[in-house]
Order: C-alpha cells, then structure tokens, then sequence
C-alpha cells in the first residue's frame, strides 16, 4: 500500500495494490476510484484536500492500525 500527497496539486492518492488499472469512476466530487479486471479498487484518489478541512496539515501524517 502506498500514500502519495502531492502539495503543488492539492491531491492525494493511495495505491492499494500493484495490479494494472482498468476502469476508473468518479463516485463523488473530487473522489475518483480506481478498478482492476477484477473489479476491485485498488486505488482511490481525492483531490482539492484544502478545501474539505480547514485544519489539514499535509506535513504532517498519522497512521493508525488495530
């Protein structure tokens, strides 16, 4: 799994997996998925991050697992 944040394009995108992209569809605005042939996501990007919280500090990242 990889996370990519990109400052300059005010997006981020995390990679699931390596398999190859088939299809992609944007389910919500600015929310794009990406599929696999076998239907599945493997890959989600968000773009405009600024502007869905006032309080985002792309510096700085938490990753929390249970």
């Amino acid at each position: 799994m990889k996370l990519h944040i990109d400052k300059e394009a005010d997006a981020l995108y995390l990679r699931l997996d390596g398999s190859a992209i088939v299809e992609s569809e944007e389910v919500a605005p600015g929310v794009v998925l990406d599929y696999n042939e076998s239907n599945q996501v493997v890959g989600i990007e968000m773009l405009h991050l600024s502007k869905r919280s006032a309080d985002l500090n792309l510096s700085t990242l938490e990753l929390v697992t249970v």
